[in-house]
């Protein structure tokens, strides 16, 4: 259904609709295919209903209602962005998909009661389509193609908006039930998690429900089309539900990523010292990682903890540092006070197994005095998952 905190790296998926108070908008191709599915399915029903229609008639009626959802719910994800903006939160852009559509934001909620205004807004502008519809209703002929059309935004919009407040991540109730634990907790973190654990019991609930009234109903295709689709949306919801608990246990310990209080001591040692020696000096010092200076003490490189551990005892008296080492180039150099994103940031953009960290000015040739540690892109992994196992 929806999902406004979706992050989408390389932009999203589909076809570019435009654009709309500056934000993309973007319809996925699965929502194209359902576009088709439910054209063809409810001109098949508006044959039904309104016999008088021709069949070309009738499928256009069917497409007309497929423009209608899908306004209604670029409506519903516009008040998600709308929203975001005034509370200062940038938009990157909508996305209308499937089951529903997502906000991409550029960062998350910076208060629980900003989080709860955004999360609430969506189905308040989806209950306030499904009311006017419904005022629709009450001024349209009954028999009509336009009370056909209305009778079903209603019902479509209104559907929406009760099953979105259903207390449980990735729907904005959950959004919602995780803004008020933050509240009262102070733990965004465990509020993400609780409201993702309730996220799996609105999706079983979700499967059970569809099931029942299988049972309830006479049967027939209409019923199994029920069961089909409640049963997509349990899985969508279920693997939504999966990704905020592991989301928010990955969360509480990115609060931990500092590039300074995450380096290891360092070992500084010139250029040419023999490996056995280092792992001499290493032993009794404590270090754990090795930095090579040149003969005018600036540091040139960084020894590779696999590197160095891959050479036999018996060669390490012949083996000089340099040959373990990596030569230290510009990227290979952070601050010590970079934290959170920005230190993930900097590694992912610059893969490597060990970073020097500073205290002074990052420049290309940074002072053995500002030696703070070296980061090892080990110990960041094993931070983020404990349960990492290490090839």
């Amino acid at each position: 259904m929806d999902d406004s905190t979706r992050s989408a790296a390389g932009g999203p998926p589909g076809v570019r609709l435009g654009r709309v108070l500056g934000i993309p908008v973007h319809v996925s191709l699965s929502w194209l295919v359902l576009a088709a599915l439910i054209t063809f399915r409810y001109g098949e029903v508006v044959q039904g209903n309104l016999p008088e229609l021709a069949v070309p008639a009738a499928y256009a009626v069917g497409f007309g209602f497929v423009l209608c959802l899908m306004v209604s719910v670029f409506l519903h994800e516009l008040g998600h962005a709308v929203t975001s903006r005034l509370h200062g939160i940038g938009v990157r852009a909508i996305s209308l998909e499937m089951l529903g559509g997502f906000t991409e934001m550029e960062r998350e909620s910076p208060t629980p009661r900003v989080e709860l205004a955004v999360s609430l807004v969506g189905p308040a502008v989806s209950a306030v389509l499904g009311l006017a519809g419904w005022g629709v209703l009450l001024v349209v002929p009954p028999g009509s193609v336009a009370h056909e059309l209305a009778f079903q935004i209603t019902a479509s919009n209104l559907i929406v908006a009760v099953f979105n407040v259903l207390p449980g991540l990735p729907l904005d109730g959950g959004r919602a039930l995780r803004a008020l634990i933050w509240a009262a907790t102070g733990d965004r973190y465990l509020g993400t998690r609780l409201a993702g654990y309730a996220g799996r019991v609105v999706a079983a609930a979700t499967l059970l429900g569809c099931l029942w009234l299988y049972v309830r109903s006479p049967g027939g295709a209409g019923g199994f089309i029920v069961v089909i689709v409640g049963a997509v949306l349990a899985v969508f919801l279920w693997a939504g539900a999966g990704q905020a608990i592991r989301g928010g246990r990955l969360a509480a310990r990115f609060d931990l990523v500092h590039a300074g209080r995450l380096a290891r001591p360092a070992l500084q040692v010139p250029s040419g010292t023999p490996l056995a020696e280092v792992g001499r000096r290493v032993a009794e010092t404590g270090a754990g990682a090795v930095v090579v200076l040149d003969g005018g003490g600036t540091p040139v490189a960084l020894v590779s903890e696999h590197a160095a551990a891959a050479v036999p005892a018996e060669r390490a008296p012949w083996v000089t540092v340099d040959t373990v080492a990596r030569t230290l180039v510009p990227h290979l150099v952070l601050p010590a006070a970079l934290a959170r994103e920005d230190v993930m940031r900097a590694v992912q953009t610059h893969p490597a197994s060990e970073y020097l960290v500073v205290d002074g000015p990052v420049g290309a040739r940074p002072a053995a005095a500002h030696i703070v540690g070296v980061l090892v892109a080990d110990d960041l992994a094993n931070l983020l998952d404990p349960k990492r196992t290490i090839r």
